[in-house]
This record gives structure tokens, sequence and C-alpha cells, in this order.
């Protein structure tokens, strides 16, 4: 199989789930891992972040956690075959998805709004988190009311 010699750097994202129980060393070794096969298809990691520990949408098998981590980068397209398939076969490795990214938009630039775009989603999650505080409070309140009138 003869790989062609104008293949043009491609721009994506990733999302990877790793096991809650993972120790730091099987994450770093992961993202070497990770690292070492993007560098062997000519590409460059633009940024890595770890999200930590968080709740699942849905649980995966039994597990309500997982730690996340969010990369960008760029490499030829067939870095991500071999990125899938050796995560595949990681048992620390819950879940994971690949996207490609819009080449007209520098990953720095797309990195600024994908920041924007989770502080103003973090920002609408503790208003969120506050209507519900004062809601409670005050059907708190209105039951001891009622308990204190011997409704």
């Amino acid at each position: 199989m003869e790989i062609s010699k104008t293949t043009a750097k491609m721009p994506y994202e990733v999302v990877v789930l790793m096991h809650p129980d993972s120790t730091l060393e099987e994450q770093k070794e992961l993202f070497k891992k990770n690292k070492a096969t993007i560098e062997a298809f000519k590409g460059s990691i633009n940024s890595l972040e770890t999200w930590g520990k968080r709740n699942l949408a849905t649980p995966i098998g039994k597990l309500k956690k997982a730690i996340y981590f969010h990369s960008t980068f760029e490499a030829d397209t067939q870095v991500i075959t071999e990125l899938e398939r050796t995560m595949r076969i990681n048992d620390k490795v819950l879940r994971f998805m690949h996207s490609r990214l819009d080449e007209r938009v520098s990953l720095t630039k797309f990195m600024e709004g994908f920041k924007k775009g989770l502080s103003e989603s973090a920002a609408r999650e503790k208003e969120r988190e506050a209507k519900m505080a004062a809601r409670k409070a005050a059907f708190a309140a209105a039951k001891a009311e009622r308990y204190d009138k011997g409704e």
C-alpha cells in the first residue's frame, strides 16, 4: 500500500472518555502513544486538555463517571484509523470520538470559540442550579409554614 505524498494535514478534534479508576500513569501512557502515532503521520498536536472526572449522561456498563479529555491536532487522514485501532484495544478507554474540523478556521481560533462556548454553558448551568436551589428553598419554607399552622 502506497501512501500519497500529497496528503494534506487536516485539523481534527477528539474527545476521549477514560475509565474513572485510570491512574495518572495510564492516562499519560495513552496520550504519549497517541502523540507518537500523530507524529509518525507527520502531524502535530495543538492542545490537550483534561476536563477531569465528570458524570456520564448515560451509564457505560455500571460506570456513572469517566475522566474526560479534549484534544485538537493536525494530521493526515490515515492517522485516525490508527488512533481508533489503538484506543479500541485499550481497556481503560471507554469511548472516543474524532471530528474533522473546518480547515478554513485555524485551530487557535477554533479553540477560542470552543472555550467561549464552554464558559457560556457553565454560566447557564450555574444559573439553572441557582434557580433550582431557590425553588427548593421556597418549597421547604412553604412546607415548614404549613407544618407550623398545623395543616
